[in-house]
């Protein structure tokens, strides 16, 4: 990993990974500049089955280019990209034009100093729109809340990786557009190192494909979902916690008015409790499911060592 500064670039093998869907318009220009000022590079386009020439015009330009049979998503591509990379380190940047490459190095600068995940974290001026940033925003700091770290910008599709880190949680990430949401948490929960930089998004071209409403609560979904499979206690204590005050509450209030226990207070200690057990519980398969996947990963590496 070492521990050079930003200023020299480390020369590694580095894969760039742009999942396409319907970018004619901008693909070409995008992996062109990207052959001219990153030669050493692999740039690896996948064409989640577009409907105009983005894999055609990606392929003359030079990228190599895998395609889905059929649309299956913006996480989806993320992962065959993955799949498919070469490199020690993975660029994932959009394919729309937003993301300025001249921030590459800084990123790898970053990842050779030790950390296993560094996202481009967008300034408020660069979001789509006030409504986006606002959303975004909120998004930050419930997960921020949920893993216990600062998150800077949990969405941003521009970060890079080491390969063999990212591999371990390929399996969790979904096939949509928050495939970022689960990658930042998955990293964060598992002790990973990971990096924020400060960067300026470009306005998109062509149209946007993400629903303010629908993605938004797809965000709002996994951010709750992965908090739950790597700190499920962060959600069910405090749940548990309510619980146990509002049957103290009505205790304390039923007995001074009648010198009686009160059923609804018992009822409510009792769900208390269960939903403190079931936390416990889920802390546990947790801690399993976790421990599963790293075992699983060193035996993929272990293997690929031996085939090769």
């Amino acid at each position: 990993m070492g521990g050079e500064k930003s200023g020299k670039t480390p020369h590694l093998a580095f894969s760039i990974v742009l999942p396409a869907y319907n970018e004619a318009e901008i693909i070409g220009k995008i992996v062109s500049r990207l052959q001219t000022r990153y030669p050493e590079a692999e740039i690896l386009v996948v064409d989640d089955k577009s409907e105009d020439e983005t894999a055609a015009i990606a392929e003359r330009a030079g990228a190599r280019v895998i395609r889905h049979l059929y649309n299956m998503g913006n996480g989806a591509a993320i992962k065959t990209g993955a799949r498919h990379a070469t490199g020690d380190i993975i660029i994932f940047m959009d394919a729309d034009g937003q993301h300025d490459d001249r921030n590459i190095p800084v990123l790898i600068d970053q990842i050779n100093a030790g950390y296993e995940l560094v996202i481009g974290a967008r300034a408020p001026e660069s979001q789509a729109s006030i409504f986006r940033g606002i959303g975004n925003s909120v998004l930050n700091v419930f997960a921020s809340l949920m893993t216990g770290f600062r998150i800077a910008d949990l969405t941003s599709g521009f970060r890079a990786v080491r390969r063999d880190a990212f591999m371990e949680f390929l399996h969790l990430l979904p096939n949509g557009f928050s495939y970022p949401t689960t990658s930042t948490m998955a990293f964060l929960r598992s002790g990973y190192p990971v990096a924020y930089i400060p960067i300026k998004a470009r306005k998109r071209v062509g149209k946007s494909k993400i629903n303010l409403i629908r993605d938004g609560m797809r965000f709002l979904v996994i951010v709750m979902r992965v908090a739950t499979l790597f700190s499920p206690m962060r959600i069910f204590l405090p749940v548990s916690l309510l619980f146990f005050g509002l049957g103290l509450g009505r205790y304390l209030y039923f007995y001074f008015q009648t010198n009686q226990f009160s059923n609804m207070a018992g009822v409510l200690f009792v769900t208390s409790v269960l939903v403190f057990l079931i936390g416990l519980v889920s802390e546990q398969i947790t801690a399993l499911h976790y421990g599963l996947s790293r075992l699983q990963a060193k035996t993929r590496k272990t293997d690929q060592k031996i085939n090769s």
